[in-house]
């Protein structure tokens, strides 16, 4: 891991790191950008995750770039259950440097130690290469391809990638990860 990458709590000055990210080459996979509205509302989300428990939403920080990317878990029902499902992005010129895999890794620690559910998922488009190797990093196990709908009303060819967050329950990581509840 990176030794100088912070996870930091979500902030209402964080709608600027999603507006920065909200370009033609960060959201390929993704279905493109998205409106703004879309954007103001998904930032309001990520700010209720704590005020809720259902989740928490993170700013990956460094040294000299307070908002190099993100990284965070939500609650959402899969397969008939209620579990995590993650979600992350670095900015490009923070790529290529491990943040995307040690930012998850760490928020994976955050959602086992404080979150109230077994299992965490993520949904990388089954071609998208670098998402997917995030997950093999982490320790995710592929369970298969699903369709995933995403946004609301596409469905996209999706890799299934599930981690048993027990095992991480007990991990320390003390400093790396600012606790805001």
């Amino acid at each position: 891991m990176p030794p100088e990458l912070v996870l930091e709590p979500w902030t209402d000055a964080d709608l600027d790191l999603e507006l920065r990210a909200n370009t033609p080459e960060m959201t390929v996979h993704l279905g493109g950008p998205a409106s703004l509205d879309a954007i103001h509302a998904r930032h309001a989300r990520f700010l209720d995750l704590p005020v809720t428990g259902t989740g928490q939403m993170f700013r990956i920080a460094l040294p000299g770039a307070p908002g190099a990317g993100s990284v965070g878990y939500w609650e959402r029902e899969w397969q008939g259950v209620t579990v995590y499902e993650m979600g992350w992005q670095v900015l490009p010129e923070h790529q290529g440097r491990g943040l995307a895999s040690a930012a998850t890794r760490l928020a994976a620690v955050h959602a086992a130690t404080h979150g109230r559910r077994r299992f965490a998922h993520a949904y990388p488009k089954a071609i998208h290469a670098a998402s997917n190797a995030v997950c093999r990093k982490v320790g995710f196990e592929l369970l298969g391809e699903v369709d995933f709908e995403y946004p609301k009303g596409t469905f996209i060819r999706s890799n299934d990638w599930r981690l048993d967050l027990r095992i991480l329950a007990d991990l320390e990581v003390i400093g790396a990860v600012g606790d805001n509840g």
